[in-house]
């Protein structure tokens, strides 16, 4: 669905960039790219650390770059959200802007408004009339009427990244259930299960005997029988991804919840589950299949590694959202020792979602469990690079 909304003003303008973003933003420099008249989304980005010109240049030029990669922008408007106030010396920013002006310019894209909306007024850099304290910040109304129909939370850009509230039942019980997961993997596919596929198919030394390891076992405590039926599920690995799209995040089994805090925590298995959140029930079988063949010794498939790095098919968003609200749950369930892979999910999710600051709030968490998390680094490193995923800039 398309919105049309129209801005009689700047000061109307300002009042639907929330709506634009969905959250209020906070220290943060907004990019509003536009295609003729018509906006074409918004871009949010920390305001940067440093008032040093040069770093101001390479600052920006990465942002001009980004609406460059818009095959429709023609001009951008930027706006300025800061605890800095008019007071202390105008309006705040202001080298900030000219560098946004000057590579926006040498990019052939037409800056149409650079707004500042500081702690103590609002201004804009292109307005001569714009006192030297600002305008008051009462004229940031109401967005226009046709927005109302825009959600906007009530936080800023950081709000929502809290992990759900879990009982702490739920979490003895999700505890629980794993270590009987993993007593029923171990039976079935032997000691050194933590390597091996599902199925009691070794990763790279041949098949393990269950009966054997059943007969080898009496005196071993009993395995919870819904243990073993939890292992079952992860024999078809694309139907279990596939069916925990439907689950309801509040409800969940502890047993469904144990079995996919075993899998987010494997990469291999993780890696599979990304995939087909992203791309559908055959990009999981896909997935699979060339995980297989790769432990096999065959060249891992680059269109399916490239999705993992933002390029390819766009994936369906609420997909990713469904998958997002659980991974949450099943973060926020597991034991701490164990929750750095449903972390790190979390936050490749927020990242093909384009929500870099929450994820790299979920990879930050990870990476105090687990300092050299490979998935959690990777999405820092994407984060800290401003890099977003390809299909971030073309439209759906």
């Amino acid at each position: 669905m398309t919105t049309t909304v129209t801005a009689a003003n700047a000061a109307q303008f300002l009042s639907f960039v929330p709506q634009m973003l969905g959250y209020h933003p906070t220290r943060s420099l907004v990019l509003v790219p536009f295609s003729g008249s018509r906006s074409i989304g918004a871009m949010r980005f920390d305001l940067p650390g440093t008032a040093d010109l040069d770093d101001l240049d390479r600052f920006t030029a990465t942002l001009v770059g980004m609406v460059c990669r818009l095959p429709d922008a023609e001009a951008v408007a930027a706006v300025a959200y800061t605890d800095a106030v008019f007071a202390a010396a105008g309006l705040p920013h202001r080298d900030l802007i000219t560098a946004l002006e000057r590579r926006a310019d040498a990019c052939g894209i037409r800056l149409t408004d650079a707004l500042c909306v500081a702690a103590d007024g609002w201004g804009s850099a292109f307005d001569p009339s714009c006192p030297p304290s600002g305008r008051a910040l009462a004229e940031l109304g109401a967005a226009p009427e046709s927005a109302a129909e825009l959600s906007v939370t009530a936080g800023d850009q950081a709000t929502g990244a809290e992990l759900p509230r879990v009982p702490r039942d739920e979490r003895a019980r999700t505890a629980d259930a794993l270590a009987s997961l993993e007593d029923a993997v171990r039976l079935l596919c032997g000691p050194d299960s933590g390597a091996r596929r599902p199925g009691g198919t070794a990763s790279g030394d041949g098949r393990t005997d269950a009966a054997a390891s059943v007969a080898g076992s009496a005196d071993q405590h009993r395995v919870d029988p819904r243990a073993l039926a939890a292992v079952c599920t992860l024999d078809d690995l694309p139907t279990l991804f596939e069916e925990s799209l439907g689950w309801d995040p509040g409800c969940l089994a502890p047993f469904q919840a144990a079995a996919l805090v075993w899998c987010l925590g494997r990469p291999a298995l993780r890696d599979i589950a990304l995939v087909q959140w992203s791309g559908g029930m055959a990009a999981g079988d896909e997935a699979l299949d060339a995980q297989l063949r790769w432990e096999a010794g065959e060249e891992y498939p680059a269109h399916l590694a490239m999705q993992m790095w933002g390029e390819g098919e766009r994936p369906d968003p609420d997909r990713l959202e469904a998958a997002l609200a659980l991974s949450r749950r099943i973060a926020a369930a597991a034991p701490r020792a164990e929750r750095p892979g449903p972390l790190a999910t979390c936050a490749w999710l927020a990242w093909a979602l384009g929500r870099s600051t929450h994820a790299e709030s979920y990879a930050a968490r990870a990476c105090r469990i687990e300092p050299e998390h490979g998935l959690a680094e990777i999405v820092r490193s994407f984060v800290y690079a401003g890099h977003l995923p390809d299909w971030a800039f073309r439209r759906g």
